[in-house]
């Protein structure tokens, strides 16, 4: 299956790493490929011309550090960037949404509609332990949590105590929410 990999952790060195080790190797491990936007190679199986563009973009994003202009070499890619992640999300069978932060990532709350619009199943992990509910009665912002659970996903928080759903020791249970996600998946698509 090929699983979007929606989140803010690429912003950070800290947070690019817990992505890059503990999110896209334990979702290969469990024989997925990853759809990673922050990643500068193209995933096996995909369209030619969006795994051409993800290389393109690598290489634009890597000579920005010697523009002239940054800002308006960052105007020039901001919308092919934001083309290439919804065209990963539209070849993906699912979105795997990390939702962290004392409120939801913007761009991961734009990827979790965009997914909903497009018929995707979305699972959702919150390991932040602050709260970030609109109310006692959701885990995160309503309307994120309304997509995620609409699509046929759930929201997998972490439990104080116990290693995060990505840790080796919790494959089985992982490998369980990510199969009865992408059962949503076989439901919608025609």
């Amino acid at each position: 299956m090929k699983i979007y990999l929606a989140g803010p952790l690429g912003f950070s060195d800290a947070g690019r790493a817990f992505h890059d080790k503990a999110i896209v190797e334990r979702v290969a491990a469990l024989g997925h490929v990853p759809l990673d936007p922050w990643s500068n190679t193209a995933p096996p199986g995909i369209d030619p011309r969006l795994a051409d563009e993800i290389l393109q973009i690598a290489a634009a994003v890597a000579r920005i550090k010697d523009a002239p202009d940054k800002r308006k070499a960052w105007e020039a890619l901001n919308p092919r960037i934001g083309a290439k992640n919804a065209a990963m999300v539209d070849a993906s069978d699912m979105v795997l949404a990390v939702l962290d932060g004392t409120d939801v990532d913007s761009g991961t709350a734009a990827e979790i509609g965009y997914a909903f619009a497009r018929g995707r199943p979305i699972l959702g992990y919150r390991g932040d332990f602050r709260l970030s509910a609109d109310n006692e009665g959701s885990i995160v912002n309503l309307q994120v949590e309304y997509f995620i659970t609409a699509s046929g996903g759930k929201i997998i928080a972490s439990d104080p105590g116990r290693p995060n759903i990505f840790d080796p020791s919790r494959s089985r249970e992982l490998a369980d929410a990510i199969e009865s996600t992408g059962a949503a998946c076989k439901r919608a698509k025609p």
